[in-house]
């Protein structure tokens, strides 16, 4: 098998959904701006997001454009699913396992073909959203918040993957590549506390 794939087979097993641990904020404007301010507000939303924008920035412009679409797209659909069941079982591991995978791609720079990043995108986004499904249709809010979920995404994708395409000098590069440790270093730290009190 070849290890693009098996990356990505990896990453869909480690980050399938089972159990939910989402946060909604209430901003008082209405589900979409509650939605926006949510993403900006989550830590275990807002920094895959971000360190997926990296991998695909580094990954170049077709990379880049896929990640732009396939995310919002599969965390849209992933929401929807979430809502629509209203159950969910994920480990707190779940979370820091996406940070960490994420991270350590960023951070290695490995070159990866856009398939593969449309895949971890795809992944992310789907887990990710099923969450945020979950967490709406258990508080009984406007499934409309997933409107300025995805919105948010989409914007903040853009920007920081834009952003990487282009970087010139090659020390902006190892800066990326710093940022992409530092969240897979957070996703270790994250990964430690949610296996505390169990070995």
């Amino acid at each position: 098998m070849h290890p693009s794939a098996l990356l990505v087979a990896g990453s869909v097993f480690f980050l399938s959904p089972s159990q939910a641990h989402a946060h909604l904020m209430t901003t008082g404007l209405g589900p979409v701006y509650d939605g926006i301010s949510h993403l900006f507000m989550t830590f275990d939303d807002l920094i895959p997001v971000v360190a997926l924008a990296l991998l695909a920035g580094l990954n170049g412009p077709a990379a880049g454009r896929r990640a732009l679409f396939a995310l919002p797209l599969a965390w849209l659909a992933g929401g929807a699913a979430g809502y629509q069941s209203g159950a969910a079982h994920l480990p707190p591991a779940v979370t820091a396992l996406s940070f960490l995978a994420l991270g350590i791609l960023a951070a290695a720079d490995r070159k990866l073909a856009p398939p593969v990043v449309t895949a971890l995108a795809a992944a992310m986004g789907g887990v990710h959203g099923w969450l945020n499904g979950v967490a709406i249709a258990a508080t009984g809010r406007e499934v409309t918040g997933l409107a300025g979920i995805v919105g948010a995404i989409f914007l903040l994708t853009a920007l920081v993957s834009a952003g990487v395409v282009s970087l010139r000098q090659p020390w902006t590069r190892i800066a990326v590549r710093v940022a992409g440790s530092w969240i897979a270093a957070i996703g270790l730290l994250l990964l430690g506390w949610s296996w505390r009190g169990r070995l």
